[in-house]
């Protein structure tokens, strides 16, 4: 057994009060279907996903990096409402280097600045700190995203720098990448300093 299979068996899950994580399946898509229609919601992401064949094609990116190992999709579930809100993965799973992404997120509209996206990070967060014993966790977004990099120092990560012409979004532009990340000697502090109602 890897250790990716070790970590992330299918029946795997990790939770708060408040949010449910579990594995991306293909039953997913009609259930994502309505929740990605709003465009706006894609203007900072790589790709358009309220086209349906987007869609599928990213889910299918998404299961090829778990076939893979090196990619965990998870699909958000709201705990209160029991309604699935959106997703999240772990990305560029390097158990040799100690390190990984929280990335490819987005939620559907209504659940944007809600508290779900907060519950998220500190789930993954912690888990890839206090269980998997990794060294760094980084995240990356659109440089011209300002809700995304505020919400990224309120989780407490550090902005590290930005890398000029980083990737091609869905409506032709080049993408500035700004990187974030804390590493495992931050993360108790971070973790008192930053989620005190998590603990």
């Amino acid at each position: 057994m890897t250790e990716y299979q070790k970590f992330f068996p299918d029946t795997f899950t990790l939770e708060t009060q408040r949010v449910l994580l579990r594995l991306v399946t293909p039953q997913d898509y009609e259930v994502f279907l309505p929740l990605t229609k709003d465009k706006e919601i894609w203007k900072y992401f790589t790709k358009d996903l309220s086209n349906e064949q987007e869609l599928k094609n990213w889910m299918e990116q998404l299961f090829k990096g778990r076939e893979s190992e090196l990619c965990m999709p998870f699909t958000v579930i709201d705990k209160h409402s029991n309604e699935v809100c959106g997703s999240t993965s772990y990305l560029n799973i390097s158990f040799y280097d100690k390190r990984l992404e929280i990335g490819s997120t987005w939620l559907g509209t209504s659940f944007i600045g809600t508290g779900i996206n907060r519950q998220a990070k500190f789930a993954l967060l912690s888990f890839a700190f206090e269980v998997m014993k990794m060294e760094r966790v980084e995240i990356k977004t659109d440089n011209l995203n300002e809700r995304a990099k505020a919400a990224l120092l309120k989780v407490g990560m550090k902005p590290e720098g930005v890398f000029r012409s980083h990737m091609l979004m869905h409506d032709g532009r080049r993408r500035d990448s700004i990187y974030y990340s804390i590493i495992r000697s931050e993360w108790e502090e971070r973790k008192i300093h930053f989620f005190p109602e998590m603990l």
